[in-house]
């Protein structure tokens, strides 16, 4: 597992969100684009996760900035989780996990003393070169998302 590093060439991707659409990286080139990987839909730290970024989005509209959250949930469980949370981030599916083995957040976990392979919360900041900005693993929720939008605040000024 390598882990991305600020300066890397962020990992292109295109991959579907909870109507099916494709969408790509590339498509942001030109902005900032936040990119959070976590681990599954409904589950309790990942919904206030996605909350506290859709809380935040207006913001991070306001500074062009595009909010892209991964998992490997299906586009039919995204818009579920979409619907019952009444969220307007883009979640993608990333069903086979190559994404998130791209960007080094498909690690070993365990839990209750099993292991097992899964999505290590992660954030990243990818700049409009399309290199990474900025670069958290292992994210606790709270407080990260102010986090980067101050994160963010400081790359735009």
């Amino acid at each position: 597992m390598v882990e991305l590093k600020i300066g890397d060439v962020a990992p292109t991707f295109c991959l579907k969100d909870k109507d099916e659409k494709e969408f790509c990286l590339d498509d942001f080139k030109g902005r900032h684009v936040v990119l959070y990987f976590y681990p599954k839909d409904g589950s309790k730290g990942c919904t206030q996760q996605a909350k506290d970024f859709n809380e935040a989005k207006e913001k991070f509209d306001q500074m062009n900035v595009e909010i892209i959250g991964i998992s490997p949930d299906s586009p039919s469980s995204h818009s579920r989780f979409v619907d019952k949370n009444s969220l307007h981030i883009r979640l993608l599916s990333d069903e086979d996990n190559s994404v998130s083995e791209s960007y080094g957040v498909w690690q070993k976990k365990s839990m209750y003393g099993k292991e097992f392979m899964g999505v290590v919360r992660s954030t990243f900041v990818i700049g409009p070169d399309g290199k990474i900005e900025e670069a958290w693993y292992k994210v606790k929720v709270p407080g990260h998302v102010d986090m980067v939008l101050a994160k963010v605040s400081c790359l735009l000024a």
